[in-house]
Order: C-alpha cells, then sequence, then structure tokens
C-alpha cells in the first residue's frame, strides 16, 4: 500500500470515528426529544470529549483538587453550591438552592447566567441538547 492510501485510509478511520454515531443517536432519541429521550442515547465517551471544554476549570474525578470552579465528581444528587466543601460559591449560585438533578444540569449547561442570574460562571453554555446530555452522562459516571 502506498503512503497515501496510508494516509487516505486513516483519514476515513478517524473521520467515521470522530463522527461518534450522532446522527443514529438523534434518529433513535425521536422527533423532538425531551431530555429523558437525549439521556437515553446519550454518550459517555462523547460527553468525555464535551467535558474538555470544562476541564479548564472542573476537575471530573473524585478527590481531584478544585480549579477555578469545583470538582465536579457526584454532582447529581448534590446540592447546588455544595458539590465541593473547600469551593466558594457565589451568593447568586447559592440562592437557587436545591441539588442537581439531570434536569437542573440540563437548565444550566444550556445558560448558567439564566439559570443562576448573577453567577461568575463565564461560560457561555452548551446550546445542543445531545451535547447537554452526553455531558450528563459523562458526570454521573464520574461517582
Amino acid at each position: 500500500m502506498t503512503a497515501r492510501a496510508l494516509w487516505l485510509a486513516a483519514g476515513l478511520m478517524l473521520a467515521a470515528c470522530s463522527n461518534d454515531d450522532r446522527a443514529a443517536r438523534r434518529a433513535a432519541a425521536g422527533p423532538s426529544p425531551d431530555l429523558a429521550a437525549l439521556l437515553r442515547v446519550a454518550s459517555v465517551a462523547a460527553g468525555d470529549r464535551q467535558f474538555a471544554r470544562c476541564a479548564a476549570c472542573h476537575a471530573s474525578r473524585r478527590g481531584a483538587p478544585d480549579r477555578n470552579g469545583p470538582t465536579l465528581a457526584g454532582v447529581i444528587g448534590a446540592p447546588v453550591a455544595g458539590v465541593s466543601q473547600r469551593f466558594g460559591y457565589t451568593a447568586a449560585l447559592q440562592r437557587v438552592g436545591g441539588r442537581w438533578t439531570p434536569e437542573r444540569l440540563d437548565a444550566w449547561l444550556a445558560d448558567p447566567q439564566a439559570f443562576a442570574p448573577g453567577t461568575s460562571m463565564g461560560f457561555p453554555g452548551l446550546p445542543d441538547p445531545l451535547d447537554r446530555a452526553d455531558v450528563i452522562a459523562y458526570l454521573q459516571a464520574q461517582r
């Protein structure tokens, strides 16, 4: 096989892998899927890749130190503004109260400023609901 053919074959394999079967997962979720349908087709591996954006400020492994944001291991079911006992949460997030559920994380990931007006979270949000479901699936796996 020529070097060019090897490069072409490698490129095709990478393209197939990077597609992450998004179209098939979207189709399996059905038309106008709600969060529950998206979570049924969510991919932990895709969520791990999406979480790379978050990793600049957040760790996701239990026992990891806080960064500019709290460590997010075990976030599902944890108190809002209480995932990390060491992190100094803003008053805006403390006012939200309650616990992190997949639905609340979806709202937060869509638009942190709308979820907790005045939060210091500078992230603009993830507009794609499947991306959010993937991140939630990834975070659910980080217990």
